[in-house]
């Protein structure tokens, strides 16, 4: 039987804390206040305490730390540059871009180190990111981003073909694969239950279970009161859609994840993975998966991608035809796992910006700051927005205040319908990209081009 929901298996294997720090108990003064108690605001909080101790910083969070994306991700910290380089290099030149993508490498790093500096054991291990190629035209793209990526420096991809791929992990039908360092396989909930202890431990003060309605200059206006603040940071993500006034901010999209059994060793003997890098593929609807501390499989993908509204779901469970299609997925993928049941499923909801490029930002005028829309990377670029924001608000002009997605800002969503049809054709058009390209085609399909078209990917 699957158990789905729960939050997130991850959280089900900590015992799935809920709400255990007490809520807001009335109106307050802060000198920084963060919501959302995410990887976000968590590393924002535990950054600016480090560097200034005595500065009052309270997080609120609507039910328990890690509730969100933090707690429910696939769990790669790796050093993607949401939305792209060219996109930075087109608005702040060349340099500027390299630059991004080198503050991301560091990231990958500094959240290694925090966590043994902090004590926090969240299995990481950084195996790199592999990421395989199942059909011609993915391959083609595989070959085509390799060789793109060979034209910056500090990216370090390295280009596989079938024979390199099979010994690094049994992918059935894998043509080849493309691989990089800069990732690091963790188990979220370790990381974000860790993180939010050490940033009590300096100070921060955390409640959950406080619903934050509106956010305005000076302040968060909860039911439980309002917290006033020089400062107010939104760390909201998928979530953001709920606050006042924020409702075209960014899209919640959905994602969601299944997880196996502990798998038997005569069946790695099989599949290998030895290395344990975290692997996704180049379909247009593409997975994303990790080799487990216990010797699982977690493996994710999109199955409804968007609700209508802007609405988000309340513990994590996710459709029974989407673990269907998951199972069926997985099982393509290693044909060994066909007698291992799988044991959990869950989803999540991650922030997408119009133009898919994240975001950290502070309005000295307002106060205000806010950072996200990570697009499914917010593991490791929440840790390059948490030290951002920091530097931000204590006025410090940085190597890290100067990166270019410092003040980015992008149009807002269209209103509904407009917005959850535009959503339904982007992802049936990527849907069928894949079978063309499945059946056989051995380029892109023009299909998946129109699609990326019109997103604004």
């Amino acid at each position: 039987m699957v158990i789905n929901g729960g939050v997130s298996l991850w959280w089900q294997q900590l015992g799935s804390p809920g709400a255990t720090r007490p809520p807001l108990p009335g109106s307050t003064d802060a000198d920084v206040c963060i919501v959302g108690g995410g990887f976000t605001g968590l590393w924002t909080a535990y950054y600016l305490q480090r560097a200034q101790p005595d500065l009052r910083v309270v997080v609120l969070e609507s039910r328990f730390v890690g509730f969100g994306a933090s707690g429910r991700n696939g769990g790669w910290v790796t050093n993607t540059v949401t939305g792209g380089r060219e996109r930075y290099e087109r608005t702040h030149g060349r340099a500027a871009a390299i630059e991004q993508q080198r503050a991301m490498n560091a990231t990958v790093d500094e959240i290694i180190a925090v966590a043994q500096r902090a004590g926090i054991d969240a299995d990481i291990h950084k195996g790199g990111e592999l990421t395989v190629a199942r059909t011609a035209a993915q391959l083609e793209r595989a070959r085509a981003w390799a060789s793109s990526e060979a034209a910056w420096p500090a990216t370090d991809v390295r280009l596989m073909e079938a024979e390199e791929t099979a010994a690094r992990v049994g992918v059935a039908g894998a043509l080849g694969a493309a691989w990089h360092p800069h990732c690091a396989r963790i188990h979220p909930a370790k990381l974000v239950a860790g993180l939010a202890a050490a940033a009590e431990r300096l100070g921060v003060v955390i409640h959950e279970e406080t619903t934050v309605d509106e956010i305005l200059p000076g302040q968060a206006r909860t039911a439980r009161g309002t917290v006033r603040a020089e400062h107010v940071i939104r760390a909201t993500e998928g979530f953001t859609a709920r606050i006042r006034g924020e409702h075209r901010t960014w899209l919640p999209m959905n994602s969601s994840m299944i997880a196996t059994a502990p798998i038997p060793q005569e069946v790695w003997d099989r599949i290998g993975w030895q290395g344990r890098e975290t692997l996704g593929d180049l379909a247009h609807v593409y997975v994303y998966a990790q080799r487990t501390a216990d010797d699982r499989i977690a493996f994710g993908g999109r199955g409804v991608p968007y609700r209508y509204g802007s609405r988000v779901d309340a513990d994590g469970r996710t459709h029974d035809r989407t673990i269907e299609s998951l199972t069926r997925l997985l099982r393509q993928f290693f044909p060994p796992l066909a007698d291992v049941p799988v044991s959990h499923a869950w989803s999540g909801v991650l922030g997408v910006p119009r133009d898919w490029s994240s975001t950290v930002s502070l309005d000295r005028a307002t106060g205000l700051g806010w950072a996200g829309g990570y697009v499914g990377t917010g593991v490791a670029t929440s840790n390059l927005a948490g030290r951002t924001l920091a530097d931000l608000v204590l006025g410090r002009d940085t190597d890290l205040t100067r990166l270019p997605w410092v003040g980015h800002r992008t149009r807002r969503w269209e209103v509904e319908p407009l917005r959850w049809l535009a959503v339904q054709a982007i992802y049936g058009a990527y849907r069928a990209a894949d079978r063309s390209e499945g059946r056989g085609r051995a380029t892109t399909s023009a299909l998946a081009k129109v699609a990326d078209l019109i997103s604004g990917h």
